[in-house]
């Protein structure tokens, strides 16, 4: 995309180039004829106006360029985030299997109806990570106030783990790199 500005750039400066020695090659001309004076004054001015009126044509080419890159960009991160709300609706839910597949997992019990539930949360889990939801992985990282929001903070013996994640309350998302849901977490002090 970068290289199509730069080739519209460089167009619109060859363009301008272009016009500016047309103009003052047309000046020459007017200066070498025989022109009554007045005549030569009107010409000027003609040539004047259009010189404006071709920067102005210029500029507003220019600026409608950039509205249609924008708009197309806009339209692409419209795409991206267009199930978000729904997306963000679901993550209780997420939160909710990720509970029961612990219970699960610590009742040391293997029946089928184990692993069905297993086998749904985890279609559930790689559905949405095909939409692009992301989780966070916070636990033993530094905090970050633009990534997570500090429940608590509990004193630690640890020097290593001051100012780090200790816990992770509610896991944190990102939908196609933004964040859609803050992790909530326990920093060591």
């Amino acid at each position: 995309m970068e290289d199509l500005t730069n080739k519209d750039a460089e167009n619109q400066e060859s363009a301008l180039t272009n016009e500016t020695e047309n103009l003052n090659e047309n000046a020459n001309m007017t200066d070498q004829t025989n022109f009554p004076e007045e005549m030569t004054d009107d010409i000027e001015q003609v040539q004047a106006e259009l010189a404006e009126q071709k920067e102005k044509y210029l500029r507003l080419y220019a600026e409608f360029d950039n509205y249609k890159r924008r708009n197309a960009r806009e339209r692409v991160e419209l795409m991206q985030t267009a199930g978000r709300e729904v997306i963000v609706s679901l993550l209780d839910v997420l939160d909710d299997c990720d509970r029961a597949e612990k219970q699960l997992l610590e009742s040391g019990e293997k029946d089928a109806v184990q692993e069905g539930v297993l086998l749904v949360f985890n279609k559930l889990k790689s559905v949405l990570s095909s939409k692009g939801v992301k989780p966070m992985d916070c636990k033993g990282r530094e905090f970050n106030p633009d990534e997570h929001e500090a429940v608590s903070q509990v004193f630690v013996d640890d020097e290593n783990l001051k100012g780090k994640v200790i816990e992770e309350i509610v896991k944190g998302y990102y939908l196609n790199d933004k964040i859609i849901r803050f992790a909530k977490v326990v920093v060591g002090l």
